[in-house]
């Protein structure tokens, strides 16, 4: 596990890019829960970061792909592939994404 942030430092309704071993990934705040994607679109690169986060739905700044932040899977075109989705823990308010360190 990796440490991310304060879980006060991403209000419900927000995402922030975070940037570990040469990854980024994309950690939404869905009603108070807190999910993690690959930061990247599968259409063409583009940080999903830069997108609108839309309910469950993140929207790639470029082309308009949606992604589900709970899942990865793709909702919508142009993108084909999804991306991958990690396990985000709050250990008392302390945000944590499961990777290798």
């Amino acid at each position: 596990m990796v440490f991310l942030c304060k879980s006060l430092e991403l209000e419900n309704g927000t995402c922030k890019s975070f940037f570990i071993n040469n990854k980024s990934f994309l950690i939404s705040n869905v009603n108070n829960e807190f999910f993690a994607i690959e930061d990247i679109c599968t259409h063409d690169g583009e940080k999903l970061s830069g997108g609108r986060l839309l309910g469950n739905d993140i929207s790639c700044p470029r082309h308009g792909a949606l992604f589900d932040v709970k899942s990865g899977k793709v909702k919508s075109l142009p993108a084909l592939y999804d991306v991958k989705s990690y396990k985000v823990i709050n250990k008392d308010g302390d945000l944590f994404i499961a990777i290798e360190g």
